[in-house]
């Protein structure tokens, strides 16, 4: 299979001239840290649509109509080969991209595992057990005390175990619970919807009106969570293979290449949203490219664990905010987040009223 640009022929253009320019590259040192303080995706979306990373192996696609293209058209297939998957379809959003959730012509699609009444019981369950916990703290990192953990109870329950025991229980031994399980769907993998809520509670702690906008108004979660991936997508980087010569902006992707789905950039297209670095969770089309299929319960179970997530902590800790002087802060190439979050579970409340005061109405907008 062709890894790189074709080499030069007698009769045959060069792939720099006829076909894209030489742009910057994904493995540019910080572009792990802050892709966006670097204007690395800014660059390539303006100036460089279509160019070879000789660092990634593969062609670079950052313009949002360009990369939702690679992610639907029959065109396009899985990478490195035919089965991975088979011909489609592209991990999308949460979900890894199961013949389950998006299966082939003539494939009947299976029943998702997790049922929402159920999951939504469960995950509610877990969510308050895991708030608790940390709500008579000074300081508390959300990530590890409760990011990492929330999402287990939903892909335990989607294995069709027992709801775990988080007073006993290691999550090493819920994960092997899991692996021993025979359910395969995107629903018992819980590292993207753990770095997507992590980005969520960063975006909405980060506003404390809005915070309290979305604790009197739980259907504006669901806005702020589409909001977060599309803004702060878990996945950044989605390896694609062409089946045929594909036209794109800046040229054309040539039969058999590598092609690397800038996610990140394209969630941030001003061609296609726009102010596109706000997080605007009003926003009317933050459109379904970095979400998934609907029917994907991985898609189903992020949305849920936001829910719950968020009243739960709201609940314990109507006063949460920031630790003093933190900033929360995504890393990561392939797969991006922030790693902690430190907060005050009390905020600066004093200890009188912790358990009993609520944040005020806000004025209606």
């Amino acid at each position: 299979m062709q890894t790189g640009p074709p080499a030069e022929s007698p009769g045959t253009d060069s792939p720099r001239t006829r076909e894209g320019t030489a742009g910057p590259s994904v493995l540019t040192p910080g572009a792990d840290r802050d892709p966006y303080r670097l204007r690395l995706y800014r660059s390539l979306r303006e100036d460089h649509p279509l160019t070879y990373d000789t660092g990634l192996g593969a062609w670079l696609l950052s313009r949002y109509a360009d990369v939702a293209a690679a992610l639907t058209d029959p065109r396009f297939a899985g990478y490195p080969h035919e089965g991975a998957p088979r011909g489609g379809p592209a991990p999308l959003g949460l979900c890894r991209g199961s013949l389950d959730c998006a299966p082939l012509p003539g494939r009947a699609r299976h029943r998702p595992a997790a049922q929402p009444a159920h999951t939504g019981a469960v995950l509610e369950r877990t969510a308050y057990v895991l708030a608790r916990r940390i709500a008579d703290r000074e300081q508390a990192d959300l990530v590890p005390e409760f990011c990492h953990w929330l999402p287990l109870g939903g892909a335990v329950t989607a294995a069709g175990l027992s709801h775990p025991d988080l007073t006993r229980l290691s999550r090493a031994d819920l994960h092997l619970r899991i692996a021993r399980s025979a359910v395969t769907t995107c629903a018992v993998h819980t590292a993207l919807r753990e770095t997507a809520l992590a980005s969520f509670l960063a975006n909405v702690l980060d506003e404390p009106c809005l915070l309290e906008v979305l604790g009197t108004d739980p259907d504006l979660i669901v806005g702020a969570w589409t909001e977060t991936l599309r803004r702060d997508p878990p996945v950044q980087i989605v390896l694609r293979r062409t089946l045929t010569d594909v036209p794109v902006s800046g040229g054309t992707l040539p039969a058999g290449a590598p092609v690397a789905c800038l996610m990140g950039a394209a969630g941030r297209d001003p061609d296609r949203f726009a102010a596109p670095d706000r997080f605007d969770p009003f926003r009317p089309d933050p459109g379904h490219l970095t979400t998934g299929p609907a029917h994907c319960p991985a898609v189903l179970l992020g949305r849920l664990e936001a829910e719950h997530g968020l009243h739960a902590l709201l609940d314990a800790m109507p006063f949460i905010r920031w630790a003093e002087g933190f900033r929360p802060t995504a890393t990561g190439l392939l797969t991006r987040g922030p790693r902690t979050l430190l907060v005050r579970p009390s905020g600066a409340v004093p200890p009188a009223v912790r358990r009993t005061a609520r944040p005020p109405r806000p004025p209606d907008r």
